[in-house]
């Protein structure tokens, strides 16, 4: 576990890596034993557990072709079509996240969009957004804010959902800034990535993939 203080905030984006004083003592990963609530969102299945950590992706609204998006959606729409969302099995779930999340990631990649997050005063915005009820409502570890995306490791503490953390996260830093840039509108897209975190080999392998991020 490399729990050293590091930051780093350039064009690419901008890393924060947990801090030994702040890392967990314990880690939470997917249960096949306990109960997995699985809620429907607009474009794809989202699995939930209680103390568990996930990893989180969202994008700008602006980070992806319309034409592009709509023909995501439409292939995911032919997946789920096909699949039982009620009844999806772990299989189920790797052959979802290869066939769109794996793209998903490899779009957003190219930089489209404005990339307002380029702007270090907004990378810090997000930054601020995602530490500040850190300990109260949830745990991070790894996050990287890259110029149109985020990726975060986050868990959320008892009485407290992913769901709402994540409208927190994005209804506060919208606003924030929208006002900054004088602009209205939409800023995030309304869904976002995630899944559990299965077990320590992928943890680690998410956070070298958080890391390294940048590099891409």
């Amino acid at each position: 576990m490399n729990n050293n203080v590091a930051g780093a905030s350039s064009s690419q984006g901008l890393v924060n890596q947990v801090r030994e004083q702040d890392a967990p003592t314990t880690w939470e990963f997917f249960n096949p034993l306990t109960e997995i609530q699985i809620h429907s969102g607009g474009n794809l299945p989202h699995w939930q557990q209680k103390a568990v950590w996930y990893f989180i992706t969202f994008r700008l609204a602006d980070a992806l072709p319309q034409n592009v998006v709509l023909e995501i959606k439409q292939q995911r729409e032919l997946w789920k079509k096909n699949h039982d969302l009620n009844n999806l099995t772990p299989y189920d779930l790797a052959e979802y996240y290869k066939l769109f999340s794996e793209r998903y990631e490899t779009l957003l990649a190219a930089e489209g969009g404005a990339c307002v997050l380029r702007d270090p005063e907004n990378q810090k915005i997000v930054s601020d957004a995602l530490r500040f009820f850190e300990h109260q409502r949830y745990e991070l570890d790894e996050l990287i804010i890259m110029p149109n995306h985020v990726h975060v490791l986050v868990n959320p503490m008892p009485g407290f959902r992913l769901d709402d953390i994540l409208h927190s996260w994005k209804s506060f830093t919208a606003n924030q800034i929208n006002r900054r840039l004088g602009n209205t509108g939409q800023l995030w897209q309304h869904e976002s990535y995630d899944h559990i975190v299965r077990n320590e080999r992928a943890l680690n392998a998410i956070r070298k993939y958080i890391r390294e991020n940048p590099n891409k």
